[in-house]
């Protein structure tokens, strides 16, 4: 709870930074956001490492679960503890930038400080990428564990695959690549009562939550299967999970499109 409360305080105070009216830091850009969020993500391993493994991630926990390297039994407690970090972390970023709020009139900026949005909305664009960004996050923690760092040295390694990340695959959808990165902080949102604020995009939600869980794990699977020549069931369950998800968007992107069709074009369709 306290290592996802740190990496929001970060990751979120950082966006509100460059996106709120009257901040210092307005405008600071993309590249200042994914600095901030890999160091960020450092220094909450840094804090609680040692105590719970750093599981800031429920896509991470339940990866390293998939493989044998987490217990079951606590996925559903470090999920919740992750959930909640995150929802406090997001109270205490929204309280940091008390008065920016009332002067910032887009209601998409604020949303931003909390939650994920795609840069182009397009369903199965938006979930390919939380599902690849993710896949490669465990995927790269996996190999980074596999390796022997200076002591000490293990968490900024995380922190720069977090940053490369960030900067590769982030511009599309913000990168949540963590359920709880993006659904504490927008039920934060929709609790708070943030000036001005608008909708806090229920509808998109679910792509920053089961995206990331599955290419998660598929990227826990993949590994196991690739570099540990271990290939467990649950990679065909996860490989026919995110095939069925996409060919779901598929078809909700064709009926979205189809609904914004002019009438007499969506009788010839």
């Amino acid at each position: 709870m306290i290592g996802t409360m740190i990496l929001i305080i970060f990751g979120g105070g950082v966006v509100a930074g460059c996106v709120l009216k009257g901040s210092k830091a307005e405008n600071g850009g993309w590249i200042a956001i994914t600095m901030a969020w890999g160091l960020g993500v450092a220094t909450a391993v840094y804090a609680v490492g040692a105590i719970s493994g750093a599981h800031l991630n429920p896509a991470v926990t339940v990866g390293m679960a998939l493989v044998d390297e987490f217990p079951w039994n606590d996925v559903p407690l470090y999920i919740a503890a992750q959930i909640l970090g995150a929802f406090i972390g997001a109270t205490l970023v929204w309280l940091h930038y008390y008065p920016h709020w009332k002067e910032t009139k887009d209601q998409g900026a604020k949303l931003a400080v909390f939650s994920t949005g795609p840069a182009i909305s397009h369903t199965p664009s938006n979930y390919f990428s939380e599902v690849l960004g993710t896949f490669v996050l465990v995927l790269g923690l996996l190999a980074i564990g596999a390796n022997e760092f200076t002591e000490g040295l293990n968490p900024l390694i995380v922190g720069f695959l977090i940053v490369v990340i960030g900067l590769s695959l982030g511009g599309t959808t913000g990168y949540a690549i963590n359920p709880a990165r993006d659904l504490g902080p927008r039920i934060a949102h929709f609790i708070l009562p943030i000036a001005g604020k608008g909708s806090s995009d229920w509808g998109y939600a679910w792509i920053p939550v089961v995206g990331p869980i599955i290419g998660g794990g598929l990227g826990a699977l993949f590994y196991a299967a690739v570099f540990e020549g271990i290939v467990y069931s649950a990679l065909w369950y996860f490989s026919t999970a995110f095939v069925a998800v996409l060919l779901l968007t598929l078809q909700m992107e064709k009926q979205k499109q189809l609904k914004a069709l002019p009438i007499n074009k969506k009788a010839t369709a």
